[in-house]
């Protein structure tokens, strides 16, 4: 009982510090895109499906330091009715496993830092072995401008196995009114929210990151799957009961790929979107970019 009135505690303590009004505890979500064409080669449509499970929370050294912890599961598949060569991943079946942990230390005059640690393990589950791990970390610095918009400057670095990747990163929580709120950590996520009332809201939601997979099946084994995908969407939110909450959203994959490269295909540097030195040669044919939609159960703790 301890320990959980101590977890419990870290909870309330980080969005006392983050100033949020509540926090996504725990987020289960399941996604479907509408088949879509291929670029070129193949007549059939591929469709994506996807699940995530994302759950968080801080555990308090004193008043004004936290050892924050969030963990990720993802999985995506790519289903179709065609016959590919034996070395093209398809179906497509690659999981993640995202860990972010750091500490959080708030200073004065509204002030405060986050250093995270973010191991991943990205896989098809084929023949794991440590090539599937991958590291990188995430460095932000904070300001309070005014009791309305504390905001938090920084960069997110991780070595994929396409190459290194940096994201610079500025995080806002920003109440413009009552009703309105915009908050995120761009160019990752982040939503345009409007709360109609205490058990309704709407609203913009936008997510965006590149991520990589190794594959190891025996047919391709060593390959990488890297997965591309930015969702914008419109999301409605409605409370069920008590603290938990049913989230929609309908919207559009845009530059959504799945490209397969062999492993010794790297980019010598990337900045979000903006690429150094990459001439790599992608195996596969991708399929197009479509609209999506998007089902969350949320366990939401307010302040």
């Amino acid at each position: 009982m301890k320990h959980l009135t101590f977890v419990i505690l870290g909870i309330f303590t980080t969005i006392y510090i983050s100033a949020q009004s509540s926090l996504d505890i725990f987020t289960l979500s399941g996604r479907y895109g509408f088949p879509q064409e291929y670029e070129s080669t193949y007549t059939e449509k591929g469709n994506e499906t996807g699940i995530l499970a994302n759950l968080q929370f801080g555990v308090p050294f004193s008043e004004s330091s936290i050892w924050y912890n969030q963990l990720t599961f993802n999985h995506f598949r790519v289903d179709n009715d065609i016959t590919m060569p034996d070395d093209i991943a398809n179906p497509i079946r690659i999981s993640g496993f995202i860990l972010q942990t750091g500490l959080y230390q708030k200073f004065s005059n509204g002030r405060g830092m986050q250093l995270l640690f973010a191991p991943r393990f990205m896989t098809d589950f084929n023949n794991v072995d440590g090539g599937h791990f991958q590291l990188g970390g995430t460095a932000l610095y904070e300001k309070r401008f005014h009791d309305r918009l504390l905001m938090r400057f920084g960069f997110m670095l991780h070595y994929e196995l396409g190459g290194p990747y940096m994201v610079p990163i500025v995080y806002t929580n920003w109440e413009l009114s009552s009703k309105w709120s915009i908050v995120g950590t761009w160019p990752i996520s982040g939503k345009i929210k409007y709360q109609a009332n205490d058990n309704v809201s709407a609203g913009i939601s936008h997510f965006g990151l590149i991520t990589s997979y190794k594959l190891g099946h025996p047919d391709y084994q060593g390959d990488y799957m890297e997965r591309t995908s930015i969702d914008l969407c419109l999301f409605g939110r409605i409370r069920l009961a008590g603290n938990f909450h049913l989230e929609g959203r309908l919207g559009y994959a845009m530059g959504r790929y799945y490209k397969q490269y062999e492993a010794d295909q790297k980019a010598d540097f990337r900045i979000t979107i903006i690429k150094f030195g990459d001439n790599r040669v992608v195996k596969n044919v991708n399929f197009n970019p479509g609209p999506i939609a998007l089902l969350r159960l949320v366990y939401n703790l307010p302040l």
